[in-house]
């Protein structure tokens, strides 16, 4: 089958779709995903072909959303919550660390928790406080938790897929920048693991590794370095947790540098997990330290200043230019 190009909210949009079409068991709830369709859309139109019993407005009560949703796994659903921006999930964060990532290891094993939870995160378009985090970190850290997020439209829906058929609880980060990117989706493939790291551009001279919305970014570093003859490998990492550090020992392996990128402060980051695995695993292999870019240890900035703060090009081919120099 010939593939379709869509932007990544409509590759989402398509993936829920086709999962409330395949299982009963598929819920969809959150802030003003039905009538509205989410205020990105994502959901929109669901809601009318699937019914409000299926597609549930909710209250704006994120605790009460997650919470509601741990119960409904109880009695054999799995539902999908929506909540409405990053900086938002905050008040569910109890429900998620505590009950949500908890409830399979106090059961011994007895009882899963089939839950995803969908958050639209990062910077880039001009929104207020509290609609621009990048709080990734903060759920990898804990155990119990699956933590990914896309950067293309085929992976937002093979890994949507992939999150609603998981028994494990799995938070999906959007990246709301990307979501007007357009890319191929062929929703007759066999998608590769869910957590599995991809090269998405070959190159020798050094690694640079990030997920999400730094995805494209690093394919546009990887562009202007090869003007100044310099040869980037690009890795696509997909999850957080577990991260494919196999992958990832492959590409420094053969480059012998790294450079990790994210929106995320850096300072307790997932690069500084990354960076100190890789270090362990290919110290005679490194030619340079790994390297990190990422956000500021400071409050998310108003918007007019986030350009600031947010890893842009010229912080990235710095952070290139360091490792090549030692």
């Amino acid at each position: 089958m010939a593939a379709d190009k869509m932007a990544l909210a409509k590759a989402i949009n398509e993936s829920l779709r086709r999962a409330l079409d395949s299982d009963p068991k598929v819920l969809i709830m959150g802030e003003d995903v039905g009538k509205l369709g989410g205020v990105f859309r994502v959901t929109d139109g669901l809601q009318k072909d699937f019914g409000e019993s299926r597609v549930i407005d909710t209250p704006l009560a994120e605790s009460g959303i997650v919470g509601t949703a741990i119960g409904l796994a109880l009695r054999g659903y799995r539902p999908v919550v929506e909540i409405q921006f990053d900086g938002f999930v905050f008040p569910a964060y109890d429900q998620i660390v505590t009950q949500l990532a908890k409830m399979h290891a106090r059961s011994l094993g007895k009882v899963k928790l089939p839950v995803v939870v969908r958050i639209p995160y990062g910077g880039g378009i001009g929104a207020v406080e509290h609609h621009s985090e990048s709080p990734e970190a903060l759920f990898a850290h804990v155990a119990g938790l699956k933590v990914v997020s896309p950067s293309n439209p085929s992976d937002a829906y093979w890994m949507m897929q992939q999150a609603i058929q998981s028994d494990d609880p799995v938070i999906f980060f959007e990246p709301k920048r990307r979501y007007w990117d357009k890319g191929e989706v062929n929703t007759e493939a066999i998608p590769g693991p869910l957590h599995k790291a991809k090269v998405v551009r070959e190159g020798g001279d050094l690694t640079l590794a990030a997920y999400g919305p730094m995805v494209k970014l690093c394919q546009e570093v990887a562009d202007a370095a090869a003007e100044e003859g310099r040869n980037l490998e690009v890795l696509d990492l997909r999850s957080v947790s577990p991260i494919d550090f196999d992958s990832i020992q492959a590409s420094v392996e053969k480059t012998r540098r790294l450079v990790v990128v994210h929106e995320a402060p850096v300072f307790f980051g997932s690069g500084a997990e990354i960076a100190a695995r890789i270090t362990e695993r290919c110290f005679y292999h490194l030619e340079a330290p790994v390297l990190r870019v990422g956000g500021y240890h400071a409050p998310y900035p108003p918007a007019r200043l986030e350009e600031e703060y947010l890893p842009g090009l010229d912080r990235v081919l710095d952070a290139v230019d360091r490792a090549l120099a030692y």
